[in-house]
């Protein structure tokens, strides 16, 4: 007997929607087609979209260190609320995840506690270039995070000689936070205290392409592949453009979605992260780049901050804010608002993240790969609401946004683990494989 037969949906197959049913056995898509065999659990998905697992490959679930403010069991299940089954997750912990000591560590931690599938980066620090050279077999390890400009935690590799030595020794995809430090010590002067309009007036446009420019010009020297977190700045998606290959890059909901000055009179410090939201010329060429498909992939930067903080007086409010859980529904109605189509944001959320980080088994509804599908209701309506936030920080700064469009099912390795919003069964993610 199968385990699961998803019936009469429209599943997204080979860049198309196709009337067909899908089984499930033992963890993995057995047939697609249509099915008359027995199954112990059936999913009628009539009015449905069936999608691959959508894959988020940038969260910051804070845990080891700031657990009052997310954890890897709670930021795991914003995300299958959300329709994410795999998260990629960042190693700006306390302590970081920098060593292979804490990485096992961090897996440790995960075992048994995360709903969905999970990898994590491995930190670079200006010291660590023998480990970052012997990643290439490490369980259910993505990539190497690179801080080239100071945010959240304590891993920055601020001095070009450090940056090279990271891309020299790199065995995986270097992800990037492109910002230039020295430019950020400079502008320190502009932060307008009480003012967070100031924040991206700090944390300039220049500050973000000055730090992108060096960032390829180091990955294309070594041949060595480097992806550019949150791009925000028309002028990087203008750069950007011009250095595909072996460089890649994201663009996040938030900066697709707002942009200042409303935000910041809007939200106050709950619009501030980094690199900051900024104004409407940006925004449009950030949707430009989408259109054109310049960028690769689209993740939420899930950096949740508790309402304590957020409120204190800028600059001493945190950057950052939630999104695991939000980023299929905004982009869903980005959608049917008619800004990207879905073939689109399947690229950017699940066959563009398995084709850079080499992920096996996933990204697709293909027969002998893993089952885990993100089913949506592309007609239904909901409204964003903080009560409703699975992450402990219990906000959103979408908070009050009707959107249209939105995950209903979550199932990972063929168990249903969130339907209509109410999360089910036990936390059993495992980690991600690599090519």
């Amino acid at each position: 007997m199968l385990d699961l037969i998803i019936k009469n949906g429209k599943c997204y197959i080979d860049n198309e929607l196709k009337d067909v049913d899908v089984s499930v056995k033992d963890g993995k898509i057995q047939k697609i087609g249509q099915i008359t065999d027995k199954a112990q659990n059936i999913v009628d998905a009539k009015g449905l979209t069936v999608l691959p697992g959508c894959i988020d490959t940038q969260t910051h679930f804070r845990e080891p260190g700031s657990i009052d403010t997310e954890d890897l069991h709670s930021g795991s299940r914003a995300a299958i609320v959300g329709g994410i089954t795999a998260v990629f997750e960042m190693p700006n912990t306390n302590p970081p995840t920098s060593n292979k000591k804490e990485f096992q560590r961090k897996l440790g931690l995960a075992r048994n506690r995360m709903y969905c599938n999970y990898a994590f980066y491995f930190g670079a620090t200006a010291d660590n270039a023998s480990e970052l050279a012997d990643l290439k077999n490490l369980e259910g390890c993505c990539g190497i995070k690179l801080f080239a400009g100071s945010s959240t935690g304590n891993l920055l590799v601020a001095e070009e000689k450090d940056i090279e030595t990271v891309f020299q020794n790199s065995s995986k995809v270097v992800a990037v936070h492109s910002e230039d430090e020295a430019i950020l010590n400079i502008n320190k002067k502009l932060i307008k205290k009480g003012d967070v309009h100031s924040h991206p007036i700090w944390r300039s446009e220049e500050c973000a392409i000055s730090s992108t420019r060096r960032i390829v010009r180091i990955a294309e020297r070594y041949n060595k592949k480097a992806h550019v977190l949150h791009i925000t700045t028309k002028q990087e998606i203008d750069f950007l453009s011009q250095h595909k290959g072996n460089i890649t890059f994201e663009i996040t909901p938030q900066h697709l979605t707002i942009y200042a000055p409303d935000c910041y009179d809007k939200l106050g410090t709950y619009a501030q992260m980094n690199p900051p939201i900024r104004d409407k010329s940006h925004y449009d060429r950030l949707w430009y780049a989408v259109k054109n498909n310049f960028n690769d992939t689209i993740g939420s930067d899930h950096a949740p901050h508790l309402k304590i903080n957020k409120n204190k007086e800028y600059p001493n409010s945190p950057s950052g804010m939630p999104g695991v859980q939000t980023l299929m529904p905004v982009m869903l109605n980005h959608i049917n608002d008619g800004k990207l189509s879905l073939s689109q944001l399947i690229n950017f959320v699940c066959v563009n993240p398995v084709k850079i980080f080499g992920i096996k088994n996933k990204g697709f509804i293909k027969e002998g790969f893993d089952a885990d599908f993100t089913i949506v209701d592309m007609n239904k309506k909901i409204v964003i609401k903080n009560e409703n936030i699975e992450s402990k920080c219990g906000w959103s700064p979408f908070n009050g946004v009707e959107l249209k469009g939105t995950p209903v099912l979550t199932i990972i390795a063929g168990k249903i683990k969130m339907k209509d919003g109410k999360i089910l069964g036990e936390p059993d993610g495992t980690p991600l494989k690599f090519n």
